[in-house]
């Protein structure tokens, strides 16, 4: 039997966490649990995450109405609920705004594979839903096309939205994502991002389904593996697309990798640092020659 008062706490916990972490200011974001068939634990509205007490929490029924609790529950229940509706073991859903998460979604720039193990084997392709206004139907009919192939969402323009059996297993999709964005952005800064070659991207994609993880690239003929194919066919209507990274483009059992997708962006970037470089190399013969000449005429 669940113990209603330690679910309640365990997401006041939470919320302090996403508090802290800077995934939720003011009263950003929204945490449900179910409990039973019929029962939704869940965040109330207008309240900062971070300092939630038990009875702030409320509790819904599987269409929302709020069978009690002291404050009105949060007005994106319905997404939290038809989540659950549409695939029945996902207990917890979790939506906040963490940041370079977030940001991914505002440029629109679809986030990368073949970079860090962990981030491949347990989060795998990460879509981006097209914008729609918080609290209605219109948001929920963005996300529920992707929601059978991955556990965490980045919603355009709003945050991220996760799924896990545990409200503990939702929050760690969001706070595995955060940190990849950051580190995809930090290496980018330094001026280059290596990604798996052939043999190692899928080896990765071996092992997720010795470990027993489902992985959509593995049912799709000819996939490639880097380059987000999963959730191409939606960029066309969502804007998402590859700009400020450009992932190696190679096919599950290829014998030879098919190379690289030109972008301009980076591509005029490489041109320019190898411009630079020549310019260097100029300027560093020419300091040595003049070195020597005066050494010389000392010398004299």
């Amino acid at each position: 039997m669940v113990n209603i008062h330690q679910i309640k706490e365990e997401i006041c916990d939470m919320g302090r966490r996403l508090y802290n972490k800077g995934f939720a200011a003011a009263n950003d974001g929204n945490i449900s649990y179910r409990i039973d068939e019929n029962r939704v634990v869940c965040t109330p509205t207008q309240i900062c995450k971070g300092f939630m007490k038990p009875d702030d929490i409320c509790i819904v029924d599987m269409e929302g109405n709020q069978i009690s609790g002291n404050r009105k529950r949060t007005s994106e229940i319905f997404l939290h609920l038809k989540i659950m509706k549409e695939r029945p073991e996902v207990k917890s859903v979790l939506h906040c705004h963490p940041p370079y998460a977030t940001a991914f979604g505002i440029a629109r720039e679809a986030i990368p594979q073949c970079v860090l193990p962990e981030v491949d084997i347990y989060m795998g392709d990460v879509p981006i839903a097209d914008y729609a206004i918080p609290g209605g139907d219109e948001l929920a009919s963005t996300i529920l096309p992707f929601i059978h192939k991955s556990d965490i969402i980045v919603l355009a323009n709003h945050g991220t939205v996760s799924l896990g059996p545990t409200v503990e297993k939702a929050y760690w999709m969001t706070e595995l994502l955060d940190a990849y964005c950051r580190i995809l952005m930090l290496s980018r800064q330094l001026g280059k991002v290596s990604y798996f070659n052939k043999e190692e991207a899928e080896d990765l994609l071996k092992l997720k389904g010795q470990w027993g993880i489902k992985d959509p690239r593995a049912d799709i003929e000819n996939c490639e593996l880097c380059a987000n194919d999963i959730f191409r066919d939606s960029w066309k209507e969502t804007g998402v697309g590859h700009r400020a990274f450009d992932p190696p483009r190679f096919r599950r059992n290829d014998p030879e990798p098919c190379g690289c997708v030109s972008n301009p962006i980076l591509n005029n970037e490489s041109v320019s640092l190898e411009k630079q470089n020549d310019k260097n190399a100029d300027q560093e013969a020419l300091i040595k020659a003049i070195t020597e000449r005066v050494l010389e005429a000392l010398k004299k």
